[in-house]
């Protein structure tokens, strides 16, 4: 009793024929082929509408968007004209869409706002259970489950591959999903083009690149690198997710601080918050003194690069920005040192080091540096809560799961303002985090 039930499974092509074509993805994308769960949270419909008018209204505008969004309706095959490289053959195949029931009320399945195990259960009929090698051509790049509770409010989880769009395209697509569904037109007409990112020829390697890790072939902290040699390994690892909450008024006291060194210039919330996240995990994770720590973080590079990409651009243009130091000088330097490494990890990304990171991994086949590192990715500014469906307004959208090596920003508990850190820890590493984390 109160399992989630399955209603029906379809798959949704796109609504008229599409060009069938191969689609070039950039070395951006293919850093990034691996899969993503997370899922939005609706009210009780406050019409009469019903389950299936819902499913009807959600089915249509995803086919009207196919159109559109063509490769999403496509499949992963290795490259026609490049060995060991992806790219998606648009051939129309769809994307799964699941409809489903549950009697437990959305209360019942806790904190909605961060991961938590039982919502897991809203991808239930999306995950290949007990499958951990996935042939990448018989796979769909998305998927989706629509979830009805016994109180009446709806989710609407995602299962898709990374290599297709970045948060902010991700943004893009939630926008003219909701307009469609509540039966306007297209209010955002993706440009999808990846040649844009495309690496010269011959390339041009200018810089280190410390973001970047050559590949090995298996799965690192964040990513499994597009190559078309291999399977994709799922990861069958349970995490620990933790929480911390930071007030807004805890996070003035940060920036207040770090602003007394007078060489600190318009420190942002994500600048300061980085910073000591950084130094903590490193602390509390244990690691050697004399080992240089990298923190990696996402920037969105579509105004950095020359010509600059155009603003519905539909595919992967965040890259690593990144900060390192010895642990030691983690230790021991003030917090406004570490502030401006984290600066400087954004201000060195400028057209010429995205381009010699581009072909960077170009020539080394690479993934985001695996190397006593870490990821630290912002959700809590993306704006994802902000969609007015057919059924409803977004109230709240969250990752389903934090990999090891992962840290998210989440936005705070309603109402409250600030931020929550979330990340996977043992309990007395967190203790430890969490100690350094709220120090002044």
């Amino acid at each position: 009793m109160g399992r989630i039930e399955l209603v029906e499974k379809v798959v949704v092509a796109p609504e008229q024929p599409t060009p069938c074509k191969r689609m070039f993805l950039s070395n951006i994308d293919l850093s990034l082929v691996v899969y993503q769960d997370s899922a939005s949270f609706f009210d009780p419909p406050s019409s009469q509408m019903s389950f299936n008018e819902i499913c009807s209204k959600l089915y249509s505008a995803l086919s009207k968007m196919l159109v559109h969004y063509d490769f999403m309706a496509g499949r992963l095959v290795p490259s026609l004209e490049e060995n060991h490289r992806f790219e998606i053959d648009c051939n129309g195949a769809g994307i799964v869409v699941v409809a489903a029931r549950t009697e437990r009320k959305l209360s019942e399945f806790g904190v909605i706002s961060a991961p938590n195990p039982e919502l897991r259960e809203l991808v239930v009929f999306l995950d290949a259970e007990g499958e951990h090698v996935t042939d990448l051509k018989e796979k769909p790049l998305v998927s989706l489950q629509l979830t009805q509770f016994g109180c009446g409010s709806l989710a609407l989880a995602s299962h898709y591959n990374h290599c297709t769009l970045d948060g902010i395209a991700v943004r893009d697509f939630e926008v003219n999903l909701a307009a469609l569904t509540r039966g306007n037109d297209l209010i955002i007409v993706p440009n999808a083009d990846r040649k844009l990112l495309r690496a010269r020829n011959p390339p041009k390697i200018n810089h280190p690149h410390f973001e970047y890790s050559k590949s090995t072939g298996i799965q690192n902290l964040f990513t499994v690198r597009g190559t078309s040699g291999i399977n994709v390994r799922q990861s069958v690892t349970e995490n620990q997710i933790h929480l911390l909450y930071l007030s807004p008024q805890r996070i003035s006291s940060f920036k207040m601080k770090a602003l007394k060194d007078n060489n600190l210039k318009n420190i942002s919330t994500f600048q300061v918050v980085a910073a000591k996240i950084w130094k903590a995990r490193s602390i509390a994770t244990k690691m050697a003194e004399d080992k240089v720590s990298t923190m990696l973080f996402p920037v969105d590079v579509r105004k950095r690069v020359v010509p600059e990409l155009p603003d519905q651009f539909a595919g992967n243009a965040l890259v690593p920005g990144f900060a390192r130091a010895t642990v030691r000088e983690l230790q021991e330097l003030e917090d406004a040192c570490h502030i401006r490494k984290v600066q400087e990890g954004i201000e060195r990304l400028d057209d010429e080091y995205i381009k010699s990171g581009i072909d960077w991994l170009e020539v080394n086949r690479g993934a985001p540096c695996r190397d006593y590192s870490f990821s630290l990715v912002s959700w809590w500014r993306l704006g994802l809560e902000e969609q007015l469906f057919a059924w409803g307004r977004l109230k709240c959208a969250t990752p389903l799961a934090v990999k090891p090596g992962l840290v998210m920003l989440l936005p705070g508990p309603q109402d409250q303002g600030g931020l929550s850190i979330c990340l996977d820890l043992p309990e007395d590493q967190m203790q430890e985090f969490s100690r350094i984390m709220l120090e002044i």
